[in-house]
């Protein structure tokens, strides 16, 4: 349960400029699997550290779980 609050607050954090009910919507999707999200996370980290850019990194991540995150949007 504090878990699950602390990472509502980092998150509301990280999205400072969206929209309060677009950050429920985000919010919501990743409670829903966030086993799926922090395999995103990881596997964006080691494409960083191999030397590409955030953006690269995870447009290449959420590519290949793509059909993943459709299912759960």
């Amino acid at each position: 349960m504090l878990k699950n609050f602390l990472m509502k607050k980092m998150l509301k954090s990280q999205f400072k400029g969206v929209p309060e009910a677009e950050q429920d919507k985000i919010i919501g999707v990743i409670e829903k699997n966030p086993q799926l999200f922090h395999a995103i996370a990881r596997e964006a980290q080691a494409k960083i550290k191999e030397g590409k850019d955030q953006m690269t990194a995870m447009m290449e991540v959420t590519r290949s779980h793509q059909e993943e995150l459709k299912k759960i949007m």
